[in-house]
């Protein structure tokens, strides 16, 4: 990265948008936090005070409108995505967009052809394709040193459910927790998936049965160059954050375990043992959130095509889609299905 200086603003004072501010702010040098919004004010308030932000608002647009700001960053909830994507862009700014852009395909095309029409870049939040585990198993892939890929296997569980509120807007579990396994495997493999076959239930908690989603999946994918891919989740691993990626071919096997705070085994007459993994995503990624944020300030002052464009924000999108439909009518769904038929703006 050149010594270039970049000035963005944030959007979005929650758990994600303090973690990029803090990241910007203490992490890359080159860049400059000129604003915050957020909503609800004390949130905009606590996270200028204590990374020493000099402008806060709560609204959005100030932030999009300003005129020394470059490029903004989109931490807040999923139903404003797509249209601050559009009036960011329509205001020259370049973006940092969290998944997912949007829960409807209409509106994530408007979007995209908002940022099109702007010629401005877009990165989508996909931070687990910057885990250093995660890309061993992408460059054993691109090397050939597992052959030509057979099978994926990805485990993903989180240690405890979301609030019920959130899973009530979020999109449910495809949309709001798959959508980043949708989005390694497309990474991890090199392809596109062509269809997807759904088994799921609620397992963990009742209420989140009564709010219309399931907390326990199988999700089998069929990847247009023959791969045969699976992914498991769950809401609740009592054992703390569970991600696990294995990729199976002609010539070898590649596997990731989870991460844990050390690295010591205790062994006695009874049992060896280790500490439990890493709690928690905010624990288990952190490395991974500074180097995408850091890889989109570099796409925009180096002049390079932005990592995670807005067609791999798609994609997993119709994959979320089509695993809850395949779910819904119990049978296996082609993505063009949902292509054919997406869902309504909005």
């Amino acid at each position: 990265m050149t010594t270039q200086s970049l000035t963005l603003g944030v959007i979005g004072a929650g758990r994600i948008g303090r973690l990029h501010a803090q990241h910007l702010v203490q992490r890359i040098p080159q860049t400059r936090v000129l604003m915050v919004a957020d909503v609800v004010e004390a949130a905009a308030q606590a996270t200028a005070q204590s990374l020493g932000i000099p402008h806060v608002s709560t609204d959005p647009l100030a932030v999009v409108q300003h005129p020394n700001i470059q490029a903004v960053v989109i931490c807040s909830s999923t139903d404003t995505h797509a249209d601050l994507i559009e009036a960011a862009a329509g205001a020259g700014k370049h973006i940092f967009c969290e998944k997912p852009i949007a829960l409807s395909l209409p509106t994530i095309d408007g979007a995209l052809a908002a940022v099109e029409r702007a010629r401005v870049k877009l990165q989508i939040g996909f931070n687990r394709r910057f885990d250093a585990n995660f890309r061993r198993v992408r460059q054993a892939v691109v090397n050939g040193e597992v052959g030509q890929p057979h099978t994926l296997r990805i485990i993903s569980r989180d240690p405890a459910p979301p609030p019920i509120e959130y899973v009530k807007v979020s999109g449910g579990l495809f949309l709001d927790m798959t959508i980043h396994d949708f989005d390694m495997a497309r990474y991890l493999v090199g392809a596109e998936v062509e269809a997807v076959y759904t088994q799921a239930g609620v397992m963990v908690d009742p209420a989140i049965g009564e709010a219309g989603d399931v907390d326990t999946a199988v999700v089998t994918l069929r990847f247009a160059n023959g791969v045969l891919g699976t992914i498991e989740n769950s809401r609740r691993a009592v054992y703390g954050y569970d991600q696990r990626v294995e990729v199976f071919g002609s010539g070898g096997a590649i596997r990731t375990d989870n991460d844990y705070p050390n690295n010591a085994l205790l062994s006695d007459a009874h049992s060896v043992r280790r500490d439990l993994p890493l709690h928690f995503f905010m624990e288990r990624y952190t490395a991974s959130f500074v180097n995408e944020i850091n890889a989109f300030v570099d796409a925009i002052v180096n002049d390079r095509p932005a990592p995670v464009t807005g067609v791999d924000g798609r994609a997993p999108v119709v994959m979320g889609l089509a695993a809850r439909r395949s779910y819904d009518e119990g049978r296996p769904v082609r993505l063009a299905e949902v292509e054919a038929q997406p869902t309504p703006r909005g």
